[in-house]
């Protein structure tokens, strides 16, 4: 029998999901990549600076080990910054800026969650006084969860920029299917939709 490690499988899922954000910029522009392709202008390098962010004020911040030290870039948390400010790169930002910025947020968040117990306690700046307090369980959660989602984003806005489908490199989870098979299935898609609708 396997014996369970919780803190082992939590920092996999946690690096599944840094990859496969990853993976949504290869091979496009430096003008795919900060397109923003909803209302809300949601854009790839965006979603990989802000979860680089968020990685290094959970990971580092809350439990005393600060990645910034005294010069935080002006877009951190604890600056008077534009709203949104973390959510999209700005033309003097380059991608190899962002993207060494997240993989240094994975040896730094990586050696904190090394270093301490799941039930080691850190305190969440920007949280409500009443309930900063938390353990790097629930903060490891919060990490899967966070970036998994923001993974989710990336997969619709890179299938909206140039049709690539996938979960991670090498292992797409895609049923098998050429682009008429895709038009195909979408057509029936919208004609159910629009049944639907009619009802």
């Amino acid at each position: 029998m396997v014996e369970a490690n919780p803190k082992a499988d939590l920092a996999h899922y946690l690096q599944l999901a840094r990859e496969a954000l990853l993976w949504k910029l290869d091979g496009l522009s430096d003008y795919d990549i900060r397109r923003p392709l909803t209302p809300t202008g949601t854009n790839l390098l965006g979603l990989v600076k802000h979860v680089a962010g968020v990685e290094l004020g959970y990971f580092g911040d809350t439990f005393g080990r600060p990645f910034f030290g005294e010069d935080p870039p002006p877009w951190w948390y604890t600056q008077d910054y534009e709203l949104n400010a973390d959510m999209w790169a700005t033309a003097d930002e380059s991608r190899e800026e962002i993207v060494g910025l997240y993989r240094r947020a994975w040896e730094h968040s990586d050696s904190t969650i090394e270093s301490l117990a799941l039930d080691a306690v850190g305190h969440v700046p920007w949280w409500p006084q009443e309930r900063r307090e938390t353990t790097l369980h629930h903060i490891l959660v919060r990490m899967v969860g966070e970036t998994h989602r923001h993974a989710g984003h990336a997969d619709i806005v890179r299938e909206l920029i140039d049709g690539s489908a996938g979960w991670v490199k090498g292992k797409d989870n895609m049923p098998p299917g050429d682009q008429a098979w895709w038009e195909t299935h979408r057509r029936r898609l919208e004609r159910v939709a629009r049944e639907a609708g009619n009802r």
